[in-house]
């Protein structure tokens, strides 16, 4: 509207001032950072929240300068701006895990492709090398790394609401990492989640708005914790990496395998229940931690796994629960859903 009456191309009457053509530019170009900004933001675009703050910036030093007919524009511009605050934080955060990701993928390019075989299952519990066979990843490439995506909803404890999340995630074996980044949302916030692992060393780091801390968890308990969820990864997620050296098999019983896993000093257990099709059923270790009144303690810890199908070239499960088996009762925390996943990225 300040474009067209300092132009004189249609009558204004809401606007009772005189608009300068030098003015009228401004906010033309105002006009044109939201309809920007709007565009990227639809298309889901990073960096949609930079022109909207230029929008913002601009629009508001045109109000400001035409107090008596646009005032009422700054309460549009103090929404745009707060929703641009959010977009910068979760875009610095993210970039965060990108960095590291990129870290990890750079230590992959030159490792060898060699296939999986037979003669690579020789020594594994029958159950275990039925499973692998079962899951498709004979006479495909050995798995050095791989990149998963989740959708699926999270609770803290029984009275809590569920908050849906999306997810990313890249294990990489030989550098014992595990990045995972969840966006949820929590009573209609954006919340951002990032559980960095790397090599035995790990933290918890849980924002609000990608801004305002609202749960951070490091130390020895963590990398115990971790360590327990990188081997639970390869167990669900990636079949092919049980034939890695660090795993020890120590007793089988029918369908029930009993393990560890060790890592730079770490060694964790799990039991891992089949089903007579070969399929992977459940991870049940005692060894993860979980947060009692603020306190960490090793908490018996499941991932019950359903809904096997043919996805992007293996069958894998592609639904999961995580569960902690507290002496009052279980709870089950998370559900996820596989909605994508890669090998050798």
């Amino acid at each position: 509207m300040g474009f067209v009456k300092a132009f004189g191309l249609a009558p204004i009457e809401q606007l009772s001032n005189s608009i300068s053509e030098f003015a009228g530019v401004g906010w033309l170009l105002a006009f044109l950072f939201f309809f920007v900004a709007g565009i990227a933001l639809v298309a889901r675009t990073d960096q949609w929240y930079i022109f909207a703050l230029v929008a913002v910036l601009l629009s508001t030093a045109l109000i400001v300068n035409n107090w008596g007919d646009a005032k009422f524009g700054s309460i549009a511009n103090v929404i745009v701006l707060a929703g641009a605050l959010i977009g910068y934080g979760t875009s610095s955060y993210y970039k965060l895990y990108q960095k590291e990701v990129k870290s990890g993928l750079s230590h992959t390019i030159t490792l060898p492709e060699h296939l999986l075989t037979e003669a690579d299952l020789f020594n594994l519990p029958e159950p275990v090398a039925k499973y692998i066979r079962y899951t498709g990843f004979v006479g495909k490439p050995k798995v050095h790394s791989f990149k998963i995506e989740f959708t699926g909803k999270i609770r803290k404890s029984e009275q809590s609401p569920w908050m849906p999340f999306t997810s990313e995630q890249y294990n990489f074996m030989d550098a014992s990492t595990r990045l995972f980044f969840m966006k949820a949302v929590m009573k209609g916030l954006p919340v951002a989640g990032f559980h960095c692992f790397k090599n035995g060393d790990a933290y918890m780091d849980i924002r609000l708005l990608s801004l305002f801390k609202v749960m951070y968890q490091s130390g020895k308990e963590m990398g115990i914790a971790e360590t327990v969820t990188f081997f639970n990864d390869m167990c669900c997620m990636a079949p092919a990496t049980l034939i890695d050296k660090r795993i020890k098999w120590l007793e089988t019983k029918d369908n029930r395998v009993k393990a560890t896993f060790t890592n730079n000093g770490i060694t964790v257990s799990a039991e891992l229940v089949f089903n007579g099709k070969g399929e992977l059923v459940n991870f049940i270790s005692g060894d993860r931690f979980a947060a009692v009144d603020n306190v960490m303690q090793q908490t018996p810890w499941s991932t019950p796994l359903k809904e096997y199908r043919k996805i992007d070239g293996f069958t894998l499960a592609t639904g999961a629960d995580t569960i902690y088996h507290y002496p009052e009762g279980d709870l089950c925390y998370g559900t996820f859903n596989l909605d994508h996943i890669g090998y050798n990225i």
